[in-house]
């Protein structure tokens, strides 16, 4: 582990553009999250700009209103190689305030059937800390779940792939 990320990588029975496509799809994130705290795609469109924000319910015991709502706005789409989002809030008359941590998955086919055939990819999954501002970092602990989670989460995305 990096004092300001954390990464796994697992490799995957699937195409890189089949692998994308579900990582671009909001109405997956509940079911390839490894904490649970992620519950429902607010914004269902699939992820296809720069930009695009999608918003999420999610569901921490620690979190004041135990319920609340992120707006994640993607930062990094380069299909079927790369998809990142930031992680913030929708605060008073839309604007957006991120908190410093963003999400990315990096993709590479496997084998000689590159990103559209047969052959399985390579997944690395990235949580990266490193622009939170003192300020939050006085409250939220960094990383906010244990060692595992990243793991869980690209085994949960998968069984989500060989259900396909």
């Amino acid at each position: 582990m990096d004092r300001e990320n954390v990464s796994a990588t697992l490799d995957v029975a699937a195409p890189a553009a089949t692998v994308f496509a579900v990582l671009a799809d909001p109405t997956a994130h509940p079911a390839i999250d490894g904490t649970g705290w992620v519950r429902a795609a607010v914004d269902r469109a699939p992820l296809r700009e720069i930009g695009q924000v999608f918003r999420m319910d999610m569901y921490h015991p620690d979190h004041p209103n135990g319920t609340y709502q992120v707006a994640n706005q993607v930062h990094v789409l380069d299909p079927p190689r790369a998809i990142g989002w930031l992680t913030g809030q929708e605060k008073a008359g839309g604007r957006l305030e991120f908190g410093g941590w963003w999400w990315r998955y990096d993709l590479v086919p496997l084998g000689p059937h590159g990103t559209g055939g047969t052959g399985g990819t390579a997944v690395t999954l990235t949580y990266d800390w490193s622009a939170v501002p003192p300020s939050v970092r006085e409250y939220l602990r960094f990383p906010p779940f244990g060692p595992d989670h990243l793991v869980s989460s690209l085994r949960h995305l998968d069984g989500i792939l060989r259900g396909r």
